[in-house]
């Protein structure tokens, strides 16, 4: 039950700017007719629509495996230096116009703000009880796929309650980021005040996951008195830290007190390498897999996504963090009797949160349609941004930025800290690299901040800050688009 939202197939196919694994051209095909005068007529027509807006957060697992492998954190690994060539590129930063899974994510994400708008198209044409609430959700899912969109290419094209239609990618500019982060605001503050606390469904969105988005993009924008001010209300709701920590990323500890938002996915869709956003699954963990793996507890994969030595040097001997974010292969397999190949870039170690369990049901190709949700935003990624932003607004409040550092370092089994100034801004960041490691942060957290040129080998400041337009896309668009800058 938990899973359902997204168990129901999305029965429109709603493309924009090329969705890749279909075409090579801008394609939009209507749902049923132009005008839709033959749907949108109940309410499970809309529920169907927000369905279907729900179903591209599935597609984020790429977000999440390059935001990670992007950063300092992970290296590309795989099979050899030319698997995957587009996520070996982002790796070295070497990446270009000419990537497909660049491609991918533009598409992907532009799909689900058409989804989104297809329902807000149309939301004055009936009335019924509950749609305002549907109309929030889908003012939420706009707003998480704008933000991606954002965070990855800075200004984009912006459509508001209407479909990008085959044609108009000619005359639409791409948008300054700041009107596009305007936008966001105004949904996450509408659906925040228009959904409730808690949902009975297991992955709908609710106020508080739309407070924690909004504090969020202000924290994006360097807003950090209204980030903390956000953060507040999510701080004073309903969640808290779990006591097993390890719990989080297994089966068991899937939508627990700590989740604030979470990507739900299933085992009842295969998919296949040639439709990678068709699996109802998380491909991101296979791709994660330890490479002809056998032994107990975990399954095989593609070993990427490897953590460096750097990034498991900084966990203090204490630190409960560690064992559960890094699988140390060598010591375990030794430990265990297990036997694995060592993959490209192979560093000993593997991003543990987001490996194949054993017993994981799975349908088609197992590596592709894995069932381990993904914890988009938790509540200690809550804590430590509103830490954060609380030292750095206006009127500085260090005593709530501690207090905020110090609950999530207590229950990673460490001491409280007494630092102030530039030292607890140092350490604020640090345990929020420890606490996320693994979850596709990073490289943004760096961008954000003003670190990625310091910290990312090979990161070209001016350049690096934002990924390139893919030049399908522009060549599409009637290159009515400028590139980003050093691309």
């Amino acid at each position: 039950m938990k899973k359902k939202i997204y168990q129901i197939k999305w029965i429109f196919v709603l493309a924009i700017l090329s969705t890749t694994s279909c075409s090579d051209d801008f394609v939009d095909v209507s749902s049923r007719d132009e005008n839709s005068e033959d749907f949108f007529n109940t309410e499970e027509d809309y529920e169907l629509a927000l369905v279907g807006a729900y179903d591209l957060l599935q597609a984020t697992y790429l977000n999440v495996l390059l935001g990670e492998i992007a950063s300092d954190n992970t290296l590309a690994g795989g099979e050899s230096a030319t698997d995957t060539p587009g996520i070996q590129e982002i790796d070295d930063m070497v990446h270009t116009p000419v990537n497909q899974q660049l491609r991918d994510i533009w598409g992907w994400m532009f799909s689900g703000v058409n989804r989104a708008n297809y329902i807000l198209e149309f939301q004055d044409k009936i009335d019924f009880e509950g749609k305002n609430e549907i109309i929030a959700q889908a003012r939420f899912l706009r707003a998480y796929y704008n933000f991606e969109l954002v965070k990855w290419f800075g200004d984009i094209p912006l459509a508001i309650d209407k479909r990008i239609q085959f044609g108009e990618q000619f005359d639409i500019p791409r948008t300054p980021k700041a009107e596009v982060y305007a936008i966001i605001e105004q949904d996450l503050q509408f659906a925040a005040s228009n959904l409730p606390a808690s949902q009975a469904q297991a992955g709908r969105i609710t106020s508080g996951a739309a407070q924690a988005l909004l504090g969020k993009a202000y924290l994006y924008q360097n807003k950090f008195d209204e980030a903390a001010t956000a953060f507040e209300a999510v701080i004073s709701g309903p969640y808290m830290l779990v006591e097993d920590y390890e719990s989080i990323f297994e089966t068991e500890g899937e939508n627990n007190a700590e989740s604030v938002f979470e990507v739900q996915y299933t085992d009842k869709e295969g998919a296949g390498f040639g439709c990678l956003q068709c699996s109802e699954g998380n491909v991101a963990v296979g791709f994660n897999g330890i490479r002809n793996y056998s032994g107990p507890i975990f399954d095989s994969g593609f070993s990427f996504n490897v953590p460096v030595q750097e990034v498991v040097d900084i966990f203090s001997e204490n630190d409960i963090r560690k064992d559960v974010a890094i699988l140390d292969i060598e010591a375990f397999a030794s430990a265990n009797g297990a036997t694995f190949v060592e993959g490209f870039e192979h560093t000993g170690y593997y991003n543990r949160k987001y490996l194949p369990r054993q017993g994981d049901l799975n349908t088609g190709d197992a590596n592709l349609t894995n069932p381990n949700n993904y914890r988009a935003i938790r509540f200690a990624d809550v804590l430590l941004m509103a830490a954060e932003a609380n030292y750095k607004k206006a009127a500085s409040n260090e005593d709530k930025a501690r207090t905020y550092l110090n609950r999530v370092r207590v229950r990673a089994g460490l001491e409280p800290v007494e630092l102030s100034g530039g030292v607890l801004l140092d350490q604020i960041y640090e345990d929020r690299r420890l606490e996320l490691v693994g979850e596709g942060h990073r490289f943004f957290d760096l961008v954000r901040t003003g670190r990625a040129a310091a910290e990312i080998p090979g990161f070209v400041a001016g350049k690096h800050e934002l990924f390139p337009i893919p030049s399908i896309e522009i060549e599409l668009a009637g290159n009515n688009w400028q590139q980003n800058p050093g691309y």
